[in-house]
């Protein structure tokens, strides 16, 4: 859903991000966290810890913060280890790396 605080380039960033919160938290509560097995468990926090970053990522990404940057760098990096993670257990990843903001809204906001 665009809206105009949002740059038509970071505007896909942000869908990537909340698609990917979504598959992650449905990865973690369906399939990773009811399981017994300890490896299935920590899949379980990094697919919640993805998720949490891809909605922190969703909230800078629309009110054009500086913090975008480093942000979704981390957020990135985050869901390719999430991605590394789920494909452990022979699974269809769900997680996807978040595409950087290729030119971030400019913001007022100190660094």
């Amino acid at each position: 859903m665009a809206n105009s605080l949002v740059t038509e380039t970071n505007q896909a960033c942000l869908d990537a991000c909340a698609d990917c919160a979504q598959a992650c938290e449905a990865c973690a509560y369906t399939c990773c966290l009811p399981s017994t097995d300890p490896a299935m468990a920590y899949c379980g926090q990094m697919c919640l810890d993805c998720a949490a970053l891809c909605r922190l990522c969703e909230l800078l990404l629309a009110r054009g913060s500086a913090l975008t940057d480093r942000i979704c760098q981390l957020c990135a990096e985050v869901c390719d280890a999430c991605a590394s993670e789920c494909e452990r257990f022979r699974r269809p990843s769900l997680a996807r790396p978040a595409p950087k903001p290729a030119a971030p809204a400019p913001s007022n906001a100190g660094p």
